[in-house]
């Protein structure tokens, strides 16, 4: 059994392609496309991959593209765990201009999870043994609960181990309120969560401290783009920037920070070095183009300009 589960209710198959100039009523050439199975939980059990770990990729499967999804993820040599739907797992559509090098990204709608559907998932959660950490990432679709996370994180408990969130919304917003390990929000995220209109870089770690006093989670991580971001405890913090690269695409980058933080978490690294591998890891996700991200060799050479600093 993987010591990690990843958790994606909204996989999707992500289709890049590029094109010389976007222009409406012409019929445009395109490149092959690369297809990649995409969704939260599922980036970061790709991401894991690339830095040799191994994961569980638990998410729902349904209708045609289900075997392609789980094909892709088994050419990437990813334990996959199966919730079937009868819906077909959605297809998102990237396009890259190429004369000015902008990125267009279309993502289509989930349809509805029935109640039996998330049910079932909470079942087959409840029944695996021997993990220790468990993500769940990304969006909930129509017709699953605010509080899923939440009750993920009561099974997780139940199991001795640690749940991680990266979510948004009412759902982490429940998901505290029932109590986590690990959360990463972006700074508005956090001051929704602390109820208040806008925070500060400066005012970032009072109000995540306020949120882990009241033990909504034992460590946060805001995340904040170009100004890296801030690792809080209860007696801790730690501020990084990433080193200033070419930004090819952002897509990825905080599934791949994620995963660097797993990653550290589950090998022992201090709370600082935790951090600092996450921002390596996001950071060599913009490097790529498209929805491709972090590789081993760019996480190297950042994780070395990150120390230089």
């Amino acid at each position: 059994m993987s010591k990690i589960i990843t958790i994606t209710l909204n996989p999707a198959i992500d289709k890049t392609t590029a094109t010389e100039k976007i222009v409406p009523e012409k019929k445009l050439r395109c490149i092959s496309p690369t297809y990649e199975p995409g969704g939260g939980g599922i980036n970061v059990s790709r991401a894991l991959s690339h830095l040799g770990s191994e994961s569980l990729a638990m998410y729902f499967g349904g209708g045609f593209n289900a075997y392609f999804f789980k094909k892709m993820l088994r050419e990437e040599k990813i334990q996959s765990l199966v919730v079937p739907v009868k819906t077909n797992i959605r297809t998102n559509i990237i396009i890259v201009e190429r004369s000015t090098g902008l990125q267009y990204r279309f993502g289509m709608m989930s349809h509805p999870v029935k109640d039996n559907d998330w049910k079932s998932f909470l079942r087959k959660l409840e029944k695996q043994s021997g993990y220790e950490y468990v993500v769940a990432s990304g969006s909930l679709p129509d017709g699953v609960p605010l509080d899923f996370f939440a009750r993920v994180s009561a099974i997780v408990k139940k199991a001795n181990a640690k749940l991680i969130v990266d979510t948004s919304g009412e759902a982490l917003a429940a998901a505290v309120n029932e109590g986590v390990f690990m959360i990463k929000p972006n700074l508005n995220e956090l001051s929704s969560l602390y109820g208040k209109e806008e925070l500060k870089i400066e005012e970032a770690v009072f109000a995540a401290r306020s949120i882990i006093n009241r033990k909504g989670c034992a460590i946060m991580v805001v995340s904040m783009g170009k100004n890296g971001g801030i690792l809080v405890t209860a007696d801790e913090n730690y501020h990084i920037v990433p080193p200033d690269i070419t930004v090819k695409s952002t897509v990825g980058a905080g599934d791949s920070m994620v995963a660097g933080m797993v990653y550290g978490l589950s090998n022992g690294m201090s709370r600082h070095d935790i951090l600092q591998y996450g921002i390596a890891c996001g950071t060599a996700a913009t490097m790529n183009e498209g929805t491709a991200l972090c590789k081993k060799e760019d996480v190297e050479k950042v994780l070395t300009e990150l120390k230089k600093i």
